[in-house]
């Protein structure tokens, strides 16, 4: 019976099983899972530490043994897959077990950066990326013994961290190696991104961490800029990196971030190999180029594609625009296409303030919003603040990057208008009315 080996129970391994196994009902399924759960929502990590979401198993999508008893899965944790050798088509375990395949699907995701500093490999050191790094946070502050934490990033993990910590009436400080909050948006966004979170935190830029010191159980970093905390609790929200090596060792093609590059059906350059989700560089539809952008929606689409092709049916994947949104305390933060530092010097911009509802509707706030286009007239990308309102403005945003519309199509749209909801020019109309206008004074 052929084999489909699946590397990587989260949420493009475990789609990729199910779609293949929904393909071909006979088809011999077997998941590696280098860690103790499966198919949990790895963005809802920050809102387990902040309570919101009051127990782990409410993460996961599906018990184990749902998809081993219903979905006929060969799933196993603790499991993880050191070697591959696709010439005789046998990855190799941990645990020294030679396992064959007849089509392979590598979604092993993307893993922290951890820095190298003295010290980061305490106890008390965390990342937010594990479900059971995050149980073991958890616990520490059910427990009462942190009372205060250390936050190393301010991206959007770092940021949503922060605010989880703060929850739990942690006093939370955060440190940003780099002059601004690392949240891919421009400064006129991420200005406000760092007013929000001074707010609520304290915050220092331009302050990495020299060293961790132990001190009992707990710890004492020391930053570059001179000072010295005294903390309970570190967590390491420095980025990720796609977790490609074993696909890389083995010839597989790749950018320089070693994101694997795949076709639209999520074929690597290694014959029967497919690869999907975090460790992939996804089409990117406003470059028309590969990019590294891991997010989970797309984790969840190439997943299927990948396992339904790899079980012999047909699906392919069009591609991303590189579409995101947080909650940063009390403010809504999203962004869509390009910024204007990754669009190049010749990228236009326009910046408009405009309300979230109708004037006189109570509980509007002001949305501000930044478009980026070029001066053709194409539009490039999309960033937006505020406090009500902006996943529906970036959604539509990102629908008329992926429809390859223009500046002057934005501003033409017939978007929904009701005082509760929106005033009867929306903002993102504005923006693109303001931008036509930009583009007129530089023609003429």
């Amino acid at each position: 019976m052929p084999r489909l080996l699946v590397l990587g129970g989260g949420a493009a391994g475990m789609s990729a099983a199910s779609a293949a196994r929904r393909e071909d009902p006979a088809l011999e399924i077997v998941v590696l899972e280098a860690n103790g759960y499966a198919a949990y929502g790895m963005c809802g990590l920050p809102y387990y530490i902040s309570g919101v979401v009051a127990e782990a198993e409410n993460l996961l999508a599906y018990p184990p043994e749902t998809f081993r008893a219903d979905r006929g899965l060969d799933l196993r944790l603790h499991t993880r897959a050191v070697r591959l050798d696709p010439t005789r088509r046998i990855v190799e375990t941990g645990q020294g077990e030679q396992i064959t395949y007849d089509a392979l699907v590598v979604a092993a995701g993307a893993r922290p950066t951890r820095p190298p500093i003295p010290g980061v490999e305490h106890e008390r050191v965390f990342t937010i990326r594990a479900l059971e790094d995050s149980i073991r946070l958890r616990t520490l502050i059910d427990s009462g013994v942190v009372r205060r934490a250390l936050v190393v990033g301010a991206g959007y993990i770092g940021l949503e961290t922060a605010e989880a910590l703060a929850a739990q009436d942690v006093e939370v400080e955060v440190a940003e190696a780099l002059p601004q909050v690392t949240m891919s948006v421009d400064a006129p966004i991420g200005d406000l991104v760092e007013a929000e979170l001074r707010t609520h935190v304290p915050l220092r830029l331009n302050t990495a961490v020299t060293a961790l010191e132990s001190r009992g159980d707990a710890l004492t970093a020391q930053l570059s800029d001179g000072d010295a905390l005294d903390v309970d609790a570190v967590v390491l929200a420095t980025g990720v990196r796609p977790d490609s090596r074993l696909l890389t060792d083995a010839g597989a093609e790749h950018l320089p971030s070693g994101a694997v590059v795949v076709d639209d059906e999520m074929r690597t350059s290694i014959a029967d190999v497919f690869a999907a989700g975090d460790c992939v560089a996804h089409h990117h539809r406003v470059l028309d180029a590969p990019a590294w952008v891991p997010l989970g929606p797309a984790a969840n689409k190439t997943g299927r594609v990948a396992g339904t092709v790899a079980a012999g049916g047909r699906a392919s994947f069009p591609g991303i625009v590189g579409t995101a949104v947080v909650k940063v305390f009390d403010l809504e933060v999203a962004r869509t296409g390009l910024s204007a530092a990754e669009a190049g010097p010749d990228a236009l911009t326009c910046d408009v303030v405009h309300r979230s509802r109708a004037k006189y509707y109570p509980d509007g706030h002001p949305l501000h919003v930044r478009l980026v286009f070029e001066p053709t007239g194409r539009l490039l990308g999309g960033q937006l603040a505020g406090r009500d309102g902006v996943a529906k403005r970036v959604d539509v945003l990102a629908t008329a990057l992926y429809a390859g519309l223009r500046v002057a199509d934005l501003a033409a749209l017939d978007l929904s208008y009701a005082p509760p909801f929106a005033p009867v020019y929306d903002p993102v109309l504005i923006a693109a009315q303001r931008a036509m206008v930009s583009l007129s004074a530089a023609v003429s």
